[in-house]
């Protein structure tokens, strides 16, 4: 079973989850889609320990949340963990109730552990959103809150138009990409009680960052691979969690083991303060326009 991670106001969920982004296909439905084989992953991960699914009704047009009820099916709903989004675009009251409740139809279950605000819209009003996504808590739909893709300003907004606890914000961040811990995200989870869930813990992280010393250092000292090491870097850290697409027996098993262990501390504070300026220096010498290392790390979130 994956562990758990606890937050200082007792709500937890597992480190790991697996990421339903492409399944089904991508922001249209992919009607040549192997969906059978889509089932199978996801019940093998359950069947390993995976017990956190996180989805979204923007993927393949609600299709995943389909997906992922046949592979749910038969199982004990009370030790699942279900995460799924409302699009940027139905952050209305009344729009942001009707996707919740078609989320809940699609997905065969009664509720969802977490329910995110897959993105902020600057044209409905913050308020509006956080209350009907409080009027899903009160109905026993969803159990908690969370946000995805919000600043910190956000974030704080957001908790103070409700009494209930937003849990969670799922962003972006990885060994390359480290955008929440120049804009303040990073920081204000860790000291408000809320889980960092990063998406895409492994994008650019191989073909950017293979050749690197450090890495190659710490690679061997923990007998793990790039990806592992990328993984345990995010989950190792507190109050972040990560989630990934785990489609293949292969890809399953690289990802547990990357959770069963901790890196120390002075392994993570040296990825975290070395690692940038590396992966600059590696980007000049490559054929890799080393601009783009800089927008990863640099540029705060609009």
């Amino acid at each position: 079973m994956v562990a758990m991670k606890q937050s200082d106001n007792a709500f937890a969920m597992p480190v790991l989850g697996f990421g339903t982004w492409m399944i089904g296909g991508n922001l249209k439905r992919n009607p040549a889609n192997d969906d059978e084989a889509e089932v199978r992953a996801i019940r093998r991960a359950i069947n390993k320990g995976v017990t956190h699914i996180d989805t979204a009704e923007l993927y393949a047009e609600g299709h995943a949340e389909k997906i992922i009820a046949k592979a749910i099916k038969n199982c004990e709903r009370s030790k699942l963990f279900i995460a799924s989004k409302v699009w940027s675009d139905n952050l209305k009251y009344d729009d942001l109730i009707k996707s919740a409740i078609n989320s809940l139809k699609r997905l065969d279950t009664e509720y969802l552990d977490l329910y995110y605000i897959h993105g902020p819209n600057r044209n409905i009003p913050l308020k509006e959103t956080v209350e009907a996504m409080d009027t899903l808590v009160r109905y026993g739909l969803i159990k908690n809150i969370g946000v995805s893709n919000f600043s910190a300003e956000l974030m704080e907004e957001a908790q103070s138009y409700t009494k209930n606890k937003i849990v969670a914000n799922q962003v972006h961040y990885n060994l390359v990409f480290r955008r929440p811990e120049v804009d303040g995200v990073l920081e204000y989870c860790q000291k408000n009680g809320v889980i960092l869930v990063a998406w895409r813990p492994l994008q650019e992280v191989v073909t950017m960052a293979q050749s690197v010393p450090l890495l190659e250092q710490i690679c061997w000292k923990y007998e793990k691979t790039l990806a592992q090491i990328a993984i345990n870097w995010l989950v190792s850290q507190p109050q972040v969690v990560t989630i990934s697409t785990m489609r293949t027996a292969r890809h399953l098993q690289d990802n547990l083991n990357a959770v069963d262990w901790k890196m120390e501390e002075q392994d993570i504070e040296r990825l975290r303060q070395e690692l940038p300026e590396m992966l600059r220096e590696v980007q000049m010498n490559s054929s890799f326009v080393f601009d783009k290392v800089n927008m990863m790390m640099e540029r705060p979130l609009l």
